[in-house]
């Protein structure tokens, strides 16, 4: 098994077992029996099949494309590669995100992962299963996989991982932090840097109303400085007080994992599409 790979699942499972001592990991307040179907689903089917499946189809059509480019990158210099994958699948994810939020039949795509009303690490990879299939960052770095950079690719997703792990996390490592006035300038920095919880968990808030959401907001994945930069960023240092979706009706396990294939009744669409719009 690659380094990065046990990197990963360490990681992972690091702040699920945190979940578990401190904040009961399998029973989140406000959780249905749906909720852990689709998220085991999610995890499944991206980890196991959409996200490698994604990576080794763009390698390929890139090496039918153009095959005398295999490789051209290898030996460019390592931060310029890192910027190369910031650029093109963290920002572009910045933008599919915003996206999601934006278009109502994309929203539907995205929706299952504000339903939960919680937070977790449990909620890092939920979404309606065709969500990634259709990610443009995922396809951009198979593409710079065969142009020679899966090295840094593999350090690069150990990064994004601890980063968004932790922003889902119910755990909230920066809370701590925040108290400790002399940190204080070391967090501005990184508030407007990364992802945290305070500033991700905002994106997640179920009330409107509520001064700590930022629902049409800090869309960032690993970099929240995309946010900062695109004048989407909302810093408060608070937590909201509840998590979910506000003011539109409850979706089925099958919409949630394979709308369109199991569609809204068809009052449901427009009801919806107009609420995304409005919370514009």
């Amino acid at each position: 098994m690659p380094a990065s790979t046990i990197a990963i699942l360490a990681i992972y499972l690091g702040f699920a077992l945190l979940e578990l001592w401190r904040s009961n990991l399998f029973a989140k307040p406000g959780q249905t029996r749906d909720d852990g179907i689709v998220e085991a689903a999610s995890i499944v089917v991206l980890l196991g099949l959409t996200q490698p499946a994604i990576l080794f189809l763009s390698a390929a059509f890139a090496g039918m494309v153009a095959p005398q480019y295999a490789g051209a990158l290898a030996d460019l210099n390592a931060f310029a590669a890192i910027a190369l994958f910031l650029l093109l699948d963290d920002m572009m994810q910045y933008w599919w995100h915003r996206a999601a939020h934006t278009f109502p039949w994309l929203y539907n795509l995205h929706r299952p992962h504000h339903n939960a009303r919680y937070m977790s690490v449990r909620v890092v990879y939920r979404n309606n299963l065709f969500y990634y299939m259709m990610m443009p960052g995922i396809w951009l770095s198979g593409v710079l996989i065969y142009l020679g950079l899966g090295w840094v690719y593999a350090g690069y997703i150990v990064v994004k991982l601890a980063v968004i792990t932790g922003a889902h996390s119910d755990i909230a490592w920066d809370r701590p932090l925040y108290a400790v006035k002399w940190l204080s300038p070391v967090m501005w920095l990184v508030e407007r840097t990364i992802s945290t919880p305070a500033t991700h968990h905002a994106h997640h808030g179920r009330h409107a109303s509520d001064p700590a959401v930022h629902y049409k907001g800090n869309y960032g994945n690993l970099l929240f400085f995309w946010d900062v930069l695109f004048g989407t960023a909302k810093i408060t240092r608070t937590y909201p007080e509840s998590y979910g979706v506000e003011n539109l009706p409850p979706t089925t396990l099958g919409q949630q994992l394979l709308w369109p294939v199991f569609p809204e009744q068809k009052g449901l669409i427009a009801e919806e599409g107009s609420a995304v719009m409005r919370e514009a």
